[in-house]
């Protein structure tokens, strides 16, 4: 396949698309501005009009909410879409089928679990930011009632009307997945360029006949070693108006979840009703501490080590098994570990085993690690 391409390499593609995709701060307003004038030129459209910057893709979404229909008609498919469809055509035609297939493997799939899903999560906050969705009505009766019905059905209408909105936005750095397979495919025309040289410059962009509406990018950007949005002490997306994102290993948290952290105790762990939250809580308290603290009772113990359960109201129990390193640290002690297992395990041996993807009867280590 590589014979075939023409881009630059798929290992410079993927870094360099990495960096852009992880970039914050302000961007260079007057390149931004030129590479959408030059992919404006390229889909065969006059320039805008007029740029309009914002802080964030919430301003610029509440800006377009405020003027439906006042910045003209979209021009997403004829400046994005249309590029887009260009470009894989081509890298089909130069590849085949596979030969996409094993492109996309090595540049785009690279990129896409760290770049798609914190679109997502700033086009899920945009949403309820926006259009909430109103409280659910557990009595039947009072759900029929014509306001309630009427409420909801203002509700879905306002949340469509979000959608659309979100649906005409180009997401710029966002889309580093999909630049790094054209990069290295070399399959882009100057459409593509263009795209490329926003991107290197913004977040999200909503490209008018009139108007342009432009978002800058984050002022901080917190991920893990997964590439999640992760951050205990704030939040882990934020622009410069305020408008942010918390999470805690990929998972959205309340905002003010990092001072809950604080303070913990097997109480507060188990009064908490959202099961997603109390696991991360669990977590950050430590397994080894709560056992401690909340007067676990082992299920099982052996020669391999201990296997305790946690159980926690409306989820599944949390189930680990602790084991001694037999190899001693510098000082001579033996560090203990708490390893995850499944909920059914039932003997410290068999979590032991599953830990090394093996059966219980075949576990039989010659040295315990």
């Amino acid at each position: 396949m590589t014979s075939q391409l023409t881009g630059r390499p798929a290992d410079l593609s993927v870094a360099h698309w990495r960096a852009v995709a992880a970039s914050t701060g302000p961007a260079d307003r007057a390149t931004a501005e030129q590479a959408v004038k030059d992919a404006y030129r390229a889909a065969g459209l006059a320039e805008p009009a007029e740029f309009r910057w914002y802080p964030s893709p919430r301003a610029a979404l509440a800006e377009l909410l405020a003027h439906p229909g006042g910045f003209g008609a979209s021009v997403r498919e004829q400046v994005r879409t249309a590029a887009w469809e260009r470009a894989r055509t081509a890298a089909l035609a130069a590849l085949g089928p596979a030969g996409w297939s094993e492109l996309w493997n090595t540049t785009g799939a690279e990129l896409a679990a760290t770049t798609a899903l914190p679109a997502e999560r700033v086009r899920t906050a945009l949403l309820d930011h926006f259009a909430p969705e109103p409280e659910p009505i557990d009595d039947w009766q009072q759900a029929r009632r014509p306001e309630n019905r009427a409420a909801r059905q203002t509700a879905a209408e306002d949340r469509a009307e979000v959608r659309l909105a979100l649906l005409d936005a180009v997401a710029g750095q966002h889309d580093a997945a999909w630049l790094a397979a054209f990069d290295t495919a070399g399959t882009g025309d100057a459409a593509l360029a263009a795209l490329a040289g926003v991107a290197r410059q913004v977040g999200w962009w909503w490209p008018y006949e009139r108007v342009v509406l432009l978002s800058e990018r984050p002022t901080a950007l917190h991920r893990d070693e997964a590439g999640r949005l992760d951050r205990a002490d704030g939040p882990a997306l934020a622009y410069a108006d305020g408008f942010a994102l918390h999470a805690w290993r990929g998972m959205p948290v309340p905002a003010d979840f990092p001072e809950q952290l604080t303070g913990l105790t097997p109480e507060r762990i188990r009064a908490e009703e959202n099961a997603e939250l109390r696991r991360v809580m669990l977590e950050h308290f430590g397994y080894d501490r709560y056992l401690a603290e909340s007067g676990a009772e082992p299920l099982h113990r052996d020669e391999t080590g201990v296997l305790w359960r946690i159980q926690l109201p409306d989820d599944e129990p949390v189930v680990m098994v602790e084991v001694v390193n037999s190899t001693p640290e510098p000082d001579g002690t033996h560090r203990t570990y708490y390893l995850r297992v499944p909920p059914g395990t039932r003997t410290a041996r068999a979590g032991v085993a599953w830990t090394f993807g093996v059966e219980e009867a075949d576990y039989r280590p010659q040295r315990e690690t």
